[in-house]
């Protein structure tokens, strides 16, 4: 056998990867390394050293003797001494069946020396580089991380709670408006007099330095509609559960509507998103009940909207615009939210598809008065969502009252 000890490892690691293990450079380098050091004289001492190297796992170490027997010819016959065979096995020989793989130890010591030197000459010269751990299973995400892109309306309920976990990751922040408040600034255009007067009786009541100031700026108001019909269900539960994990942004007033308009705020407020979605089916009497979509934005803007809560505020509307009244109602409120409103998102998880068209009714007469619409429909797709209530630009026409 002419092979270097490089190649054969090499080959090693390419028959433990088709076997199903997770073996890549960095291994295969560690058990040359280790045979480079251990020197093995027998089988055992050599698979020692490709378990101490190779291998992660104990349920690994079935896998790695299969391949060690197959690749070192002659083992299936002698593998007493491999763990869980009797302790009464007699001791193998000295390994004489492969003598190339050691005599080429040297050579592919002084290859696995200029490596290393290249490594540190690459990383510096601190005693430890970059970390080289390797997961079991570097090719296969989480259970957690492969649900992300699943449609919610295909996950259970159990798989949707296992989602909180991401949801938290997320940040629905919403531009910020200008406050009637001013505060200090250094080389502000206005110029701050309570506070450099303040500043000036330290020095005698001479001003040596003015101290500006610039308005103020805070979070605008979000505000959620969001439709718990039949066919919203599963992605109300969803959004339900964002708005309780989702970072940072402004606190949002909740509205779920389906036959009539329901305030959650104080409901989904200090709770578990499991225990938040429970209260909010008790709060909400026509979850799962038919849309009236033009209903309940008449009502909102009656009772909420134009009297100051959707008033320079984002609305972030959730449903998939069906409706079962007259559109010409959907139209004529949408228009009236948006005049007081800074930004309407839609989210209708319908528009997943590349082919949708706003052929809906409700859809249809709501579209024109839309800032933005997503998607939604999956948490790899939250991101859009994010990026449409962080924008700072209104994206729809403006409409101007009637004289």
């Amino acid at each position: 056998m002419n092979d270097d000890l490089a190649e054969v490892a090499a080959r090693f690691g390419a028959a433990l990867r088709r076997a199903g293990l997770p073996v890549g450079p960095g291994r295969t380098e560690r058990f040359a390394a280790a045979v480079t050091l251990a020197r093995p004289a027998t089988r055992r001492e050599l698979y020692h050293c490709a378990l101490a190297t190779l291998v992660s796992g104990k349920e690994q170490s079935v896998i790695l003797q299969a391949v060690f027997a197959e690749v070192f010819g002659g083992l299936a016959d002698d593998l007493d001494w491999l763990p869980g065979a009797g302790p009464s096995g007699p001791r193998e020989p000295p390994m004489r069946a492969q003598p190339d793989v050691l005599e080429e130890a040297a050579s592919a010591a002084r290859l696995h020396a200029s490596i290393i030197a290249a490594t540190r000459e690459a990383v510096g010269d601190g005693e430890s580089g970059p970390d080289e751990r390797e997961i079991a299973m570097p090719y296969l995400g989480s259970p957690v991380e492969r649900l992300s892109g699943t449609d919610f309306a295909e996950l259970s309920a159990a798989e949707l709670a296992a989602l909180a976990l991401l949801m938290r990751r997320i940040t629905l922040a919403v531009p910020p408006r200008r406050s009637r408040r001013r505060r200090r600034r250094p080389g502000g255009r206005a110029v701050d007099m309570r506070s450099t007067l303040r500043q000036a009786r330290r020095t005698g009541g001479h001003t040596f330095r003015l101290i500006g100031q610039v308005p103020a700026r805070r979070p605008r108001r979000l505000v959620v509609l969001c439709d718990i019909s039949g066919s919203m269900e599963p992605y109300a539960r969803a959004m339900i559960q964002l708005l309780y994990c989702a970072a940072g942004g402004a606190h949002a007033e909740v509205f779920s509507f389906a036959t009539r308009l329901t305030r959650l705020t104080r409901t989904l407020a200090r709770s578990s998103p499991a225990a938040a979605l429970r209260l909010a089916g008790q709060a909400a009497p026509d979850w799962l009940g038919g849309t009236r979509l033009g209903a309940a934005l008449k009502e909102f803007n009656d009772s909420y909207g134009r009297r100051g809560m959707a008033r320079g505020a984002v609305v972030l509307i959730i449903s998939d615009g069906w409706d079962t009244g007259d559109p010409e109602v959907v139209r004529r409120e949408m228009e009236r939210l948006s005049l007081v409103a800074f930004r309407i998102v839609w989210v209708n998880p319908r528009t997943k598809s590349a082919a949708y068209q706003p052929l809906a009714a409700g859809m249809a007469a709501a579209w024109p008065h839309c800032d933005a619409v997503v998607s939604g429909h999956t948490v790899a797709a939250l991101d859009q969502l994010a990026a449409a209530l962080a924008d700072p630009v209104r994206r729809r026409a403006e409409i101007r009252p009637a004289a």
